[in-house]
């Protein structure tokens, strides 16, 4: 099977983005899933500006809504099909209103969304996002539903034109499938096998955005620690690391997610080794019980997860761990259950994304004998809660009186207005909200603060300032970009000579092809 393209592709306009009038369509793209997810919508909506829509404002009733959607639980299909149910009430009313739905379930169930939902427009899977705008202009002109769904990747999706909902931080694709067969996945069957980009392609996508402004990029993969296998070097994430950290500009590096099977000294030695590298780490346990863990097809044991933390910890103090974990895989005993339970106390996790297992039709864990009733589910589900908060708590409570940098961030604190605070991420990834002293300037989001914890919770950490003092701030590219942002929203034009100034929509990528 042949790799698939990396070469950029640029959309061509399209004439469906125009009423008959003239004004352009307005567009919505909601996201359900995962970070991979968040980061397909944004080339979804690079795509769709690119052919000539825009975004609808909050609150604006758009003239296409694109529903990026998961498959990963079990209440995914209840989901989009109740949102479906709620749009089809809004097409009714809306004059040439379209409806468009992609991503892993509409690759999973292809022709069951139309069966279902005959009012949508077009059907699309996760290995042709770019072909969302001809698909929406065929199925407008011809008046019936188009459905697309390819069997493997033809292009990258990081060469397809991206919005980027953040100006100081953005996601970069590093490799696209997974090769692994964890038993309760329906990712690789929907994805595919893994396809690594070309180191040279991801890192100039890094230095492009951090000459739009960013300055924390977080690199994205099913199996981030297997890049490189494609091309037969087994070393290539950590390079990858130490390479992205030499950078000018760039000063927070992340990535999700790792699998511990595969997770060698190497790419420790390059977190510890490379300043940009955050002291954060998450790492997927989903279960602490060996015998679950062979039903899963793991291929780790949790002694020797347990083994990774420690080594982590030994090159990185102060790293904050996250994890994820399933409770209630088929089979599962009380006597497994209090193994994850000993594990994640052993683990110590900053914060875990802790799931019921459910059925996914297609997974080799559906047809598994002994799946667990609901109500013992359930109980467990609340023990691992429990103790995770309590671990949590006291983790958090570790950081009083530290002095913290946070990249002040947009739209993560829900009551910042009500508690006259600012919110963003320190480098280990933990949430702050911070105090802005009366008389003190307020910092713009992509600025960094210098703050010290008062108080902790098991999810955020409060910096209240002492009476009198001004918050401190260092003013950062990332945060002039944002003004200029802001700027060119509202039609204030900016310098001609500013060659800081952000791209509406970037390729990513230095040379272009016409996309069919």
């Amino acid at each position: 099977m042949s790799s698939p393209s990396a070469s950029p592709t640029l959309i061509a306009p399209s004439p469906a983005a125009n009423d008959v009038d003239g004004r352009a369509r307005t567009y919505e793209v909601r996201t359900f899933g995962c970070q991979m997810n968040v980061h397909d919508s944004e080339r979804l909506s690079g795509s769709l500006e690119s052919a000539g829509y825009v975004r609808a404002e909050a609150g604006e009733e758009a003239d296409v809504v694109v529903i990026n959607t998961c498959a990963v639980r079990d209440n995914a299909a209840g989901k989009l099909y109740g949102t479906l149910g709620h749009l089809k009430s809004r097409k009714d009313k809306h004059d040439g209103m379209q409806i468009a739905v992609g991503g892993c379930l509409a690759q999973m169930d292809k022709d069951v969304v139309q069966q279902k939902a005959p009012w949508v427009d077009v059907v699309f899977g996760t290995h042709n996002m770019g072909s969302l705008p001809s698909l929406l202009e065929r199925a407008r002109h011809n008046g019936e539903a188009e459905l697309e769904i390819l069997e493997s990747l033809e292009i990258f999706p990081s060469t397809l034109p991206t919005k980027r909902d953040s100006i100081y931080s953005g996601w970069v694709s590093i490799s696209v499938g997974c090769n692994n067969t964890c038993t309760f996945c329906i990712v690789p069957s929907l994805r595919g096998k893994e396809k690594d980009r070309r180191p040279g392609d991801i890192l100039n996508e890094i230095r492009l955005l951090v000459d739009d402004g960013a300055m924390e990029v977080t690199l994205l993969g099913q199996n981030v620690n297997s890049y490189g296998v494609e091309f037969g070097d087994r070393q290539a994430f950590g390079k990858l690391l130490r390479a992205a950290g030499e950078i000018d500009g760039l000063e927070r590096i992340r990535f999700t997610s790792p699998h511990p099977a595969a997770f060698t000294d190497d790419v420790i030695d390059a977190m510890a080794e490379t300043a940009a590298v955050m002291p954060q780490l998450h790492m997927p346990l989903q279960s602490g019980s060996d015998r679950i863990l062979k039903a899963m097809r793991r291929s780790y044991r949790s002694e020797r997860f347990l083994g990774i933390l420690d080594r982590v910890r030994a090159k990185m103090p102060d790293a904050a761990i996250s994890t994820d974990i399933i409770v209630g895989f088929p089979g599962e005993t009380d006597e497994d259950f209090e193994d994850t339970m000993r594990v994640v106390e052993q683990a110590r996790f900053a914060s875990a994304f802790t799931f019921q297992y459910s059925i996914r039709e297609g997974t080799p864990a559906a047809t598994m004998p002994d799946q667990v009733p609901k109500e013992i589910v359930q109980e467990r589900y609340e023990r691992l809660i429990a103790l995770q908060e309590r671990i949590s708590l006291e983790e958090n409570q570790k950081q009083l009186g530290r002095e913290v940098q946070v990249l002040v961030s947009m739209g993560e604190g829900k009551k910042d207005a009500e508690t006259h605070r600012l919110t963003g991420r320190a480098e280990d990834n933990r949430l702050v909200h911070f105090e802005v002293p009366t008389g003190s300037e307020i910092p713009r989001p992509g600025d960094v603060v210098s703050v010290v914890v008062t108080h902790a919770a098991p999810f955020h950490l409060l910096a209240d300032a002492p009476d009198g003092v001004p918050l401190r701030i260092r003013r950062t590219r990332s945060g002039d970009a944002w003004d200029r942002s802001q700027a060119e929203s509202c039609g204030v034009p900016t310098s001609a000579g500013d060659a800081g100034a952000p791209r509406a929509v970037s390729l990513g990528l230095p040379t272009l092809r016409i996309g069919v």
